[in-house]
């Protein structure tokens, strides 16, 4: 294609990194050599709306409207040249170029305040170990709240940071009331993206424009930038596809969409945007399209040439992130957790360690749709080539694998190759609380940079776990998260409330088990959120099966995958969600562990079944080691070993004493001088930037080949249990 493909997310989805899609498409086309340019509209909105020349417009068209506000809207706009004069400065702050702010922003004499502040936590108590500039990004992100306020009282009622008119997108069976509110004139916020969309529109020229919504909060403005394209560029074609796409639109039928689109693509992007290609140039005939609905004679009609075989992982490139404003995205942090804010907080390289979920049984998950059911893990060879890759390019070591569930035996292979290559990065990612997740195997994630992990505990209830089929117990995810917090490695868990057949007790129960899991220092953040039934699930697809039902058998003609149903046999679920959330909340800020758990709910519900130690009993469960075909890894550098003498009751021995230097300790033993000098052969064998590694079986050899004896007694002791606190590892 002579013109460019223009890769667009539209507003809004984060303000502190690039969403990766286009990223992830960008660095595909690279490989084919078709040119492309993306842009996160999002971030651009952001910032032409939140400078000084944006406020003095919204101000001076609030006023012009001459209405009547709320109290809050009123003490802001009689600030307004106060919010004016300091927007500039709040965000290079946020955006790490000017630190030195942060001591006027905690000042709390700089900014102007209204209705967010009035909530604020005791900041002293929050940020005590956190420091002045996480202080001040909290201060200011509620500044930038206060004026997200102030936009949806006035000028356009679908404003928000991460998401813009989410609920005109989400479950929106039908058309219509999505298909009305884009026959309306453009709102303040439209007016501003438009603009911006014209000028790119003009410079690049392009002959397809493709269009990401990840989510229900982008397909409003998905649909303005489609609206204006076909209405002033008609002979520019354009695509959308997304998260939003793949789970929604799988029956779409409304002609109307076609108004906005010419193309609709499912699933993975690569080959069906490259066949896209080329039947616009001309190349392919309509009918070789792959996963494709597109307007047909007035019908919606779906197109996908099964003989045109999807990339596989190793084949789509590594991820571009040239052209995004790399450096204007804005760090805010909005919830008090060192976890939570990692959503936030700083700009992290999107990367996915495989494609799929290697478990795929979940029964409340689409495990029927693609980006599921087909597993395809990537080498970590090739992994990490590609961050090095990304690294130059961004300048950014920070990674954030996407995976739906990061396959622990990779993450092994990951965190080996990283420390073998001397790879400085931080990278967190989504797991499974999997057995696999041992003490040893979680210190190996740490040294190679992790800092964090989130994992789905969803209902802590063994009944409801085995009805998931998530593979799991909450005793198994007390001892994992144990393993990850004590190496240094943060926890965040997904819960769930109101899956099928759930009761009051077992809801109640499940609070007491979050509750214990924070109280004994294994969780360190969660958030709650209520089930929901999807199309593509077994619940979905079987409710019988889970002794729910759906409400109607209706498909829209529009987004299909949330179902509404009724839970017969069930609690009233919604009614628990905000006294889940408030105890929650509390739980995270180390608070009211005391608290009888009814107190967080204004109706009365049934006292918890749970032993008061349940999750203490589980953590403190000991733990084997040493399973003969575990690969032992030293992550330590040589000791310094020397000969001292020994003497008791006139007998006088040698031993040797080996030295062995941490970056935070210095650590010694002392052993027979014949099992020192093994030791000393030995460690070299074991280093991990030996690819030969040794098992326990092969170590417990390679000792009687030295022709010493009694190896499970000298192993076990004390002097080899001190090397782990060195950098031996059971793997």
């Amino acid at each position: 294609m002579k013109a460019p493909v223009f890769l667009i997310t539209p507003p809004f989805t984060q303000l502190n990194t690039p969403y990766p899609a286009t990223a992830y498409l960008k660095g595909f086309l690279n490989t084919r050599n078709i040119r492309s340019f993306q842009a996160d509209l999002g971030i651009e909105v952001t910032l032409a709306l939140f400078s000084k020349s944006g406020l003095q417009k919204l101000f001076s068209d609030v006023e012009s409207h001459q209405l009547t506000y709320s109290t809050n809207t009123e003490r802001i706009v009689a600030l307004k040249e106060d919010y004016i004069s300091t927007i500039d400065d709040v965000v290079l702050f946020l955006q790490g170029k000017l630190p030195t702010l942060a001591h006027l922003i905690c000042s709390r004499n700089f900014l102007p305040e209204a209705s967010r502040f009035v909530q604020l936590d005791d900041l002293n108590w929050a940020f005590g170990s956190m420091g002045n500039q996480d202080k001040a990004k909290h201060l200011a992100t509620m500044y930038l709240e206060d004026l997200s306020d102030l936009i949806k009282e006035t000028v356009d009622e679908h404003f928000g940071f991460s998401r813009y008119a989410e609920k005109l997108g989400r479950s929106a069976n039908s058309f219509d009331e999505l298909y009305s509110t884009l026959q309306q004139d453009y709102t303040y916020l439209d007016h501003i993206l438009i603009n911006i969309l014209q000028k790119k529109m003009e410079q690049l020229k392009p002959g397809l424009v493709a269009i990401s919504v990840p989510f229900p909060g982008n397909l409003y403005t998905s649909l303005r930038c489609g609206q204006w394209i076909h209405k002033n560029h008609p002979d520019v074609k354009v695509a959308m596809g997304g998260g939003f796409a793949n789970t929604e639109l799988r029956s779409v039928s409304d002609p109307r969409v076609f108004e906005f689109y010419d193309f609709i693509t499912l699933d993975d992007g690569e080959a069906p945007i490259e066949t896209l290609i080329q039947y616009i140039e001309g190349k392919k005939e309509l009918h070789e399209l792959k996963r494709t609905f597109t307007l047909l004679n007035g019908v919606v009609t779906y197109i996908n040439n099964e003989s045109s075989p999807d990339y596989k992982q190793g084949q789509v490139g590594t991820p571009d992130y040239s052209d995004f404003l790399l450096d204007k995205y804005i760090s805010a942090i909005e919830v008090l957790n060192p976890m939570h804010s990692l959503w936030s907080d700083g700009r992290w390289n999107k990367l996915t360690m495989a494609h799929g979920c290697y478990w795929g049984k979940c029964t409340f998950c689409d495990i029927s749709l693609d980006y599921i059911k087909n597993y395809e893990p990537v080498a970590a060879s090739l992994l990490v080539d590609r961050m090095e890759e990304m690294i130059a390019q961004t300048g950014q070591n920070g990674f954030h694998f996407v995976d739906e569930a990061a396959p622990p035996a990779l993450m092994r292979s990951l965190a080996i190759e990283i420390i073998r290559r001397k790879l400085v990065v931080t990278w967190w990612t989504n797991v499974r609380f999997e057995k696999s997740f041992t003490r040893d195997l979680c210190l190996l994630l740490r040294a190679s940079g992790c800092i964090a992990v989130s994992g789905g505990l969803e209902v802590a209830s063994d009944r409801l776990l085995e009805l998931i089929q998530k593979g799991i117990t909450v005793a198994q995810v007390a001892r994992v998260s144990k393993h990850f917090t004590e190496s240094g490695i943060m926890v965040h868990a997904y819960l769930m409330y109101g899956f099928p057949t759930q009761t009051e007790q077992e809801t109640i129960d499940s609070l007491e088990m979050v509750r214990q899991l924070f109280e004994t220092g294994v969780l360190q953040s969660a958030f709650w959120h209520l089930f929901t039934m999807t199309a593509h699930s077994p619940v979905g697809l079987e409710p019988g099966k889970y002794k729910v039902k759906k409400i109607s058998e209706t498909v829209g003609s529009f987004a299909n995958n949330d179902l509404e149903h009724i839970d017969p046999q069930g609690a009233d679920h919604e009614k628990f969600g905000f006294g889940l959330k408030k105890a929650l909340l509390n739980y995270m800020h180390s608070a009211c562990y005391d608290y009888p758990l009814q107190k967080w709910f204004d109706f009365k519900v049934p006292k918890t079944t749970i032993a008061p130690d349940f999750i203490k009993r589980a953590i403190e469960e000991p733990v084997l080691h040493g399973n003969a075909n575990n690969r032992v890894i030293w992550l330590g550098i040589q000791p310094k070993a020397e000969m001292v003498q020994r003497s008791k009751k006139g007998n006088h021995w040698e031993m040797m004493s080996l030295t062995f230097q941490t970056r935070r300790s210095t650590l010694t033993i002392s052993v027979e001088p014949a099992k020192g000098e093994w030791l000393l052969s030995l460690l070299p064998l074991l280093s991990i930037q030996n690819p030969s590694q040794l098992t326990l079986r092969q170590v417990k050899e390679h000792y009687e080949k030295a022709g010493l004896e009694n190896f499970e007694l000298f192993w076990d002791n004390k002097p080899v249990n001190t090397l782990y606190k060195a950098g031996l590892l059971h793997l």
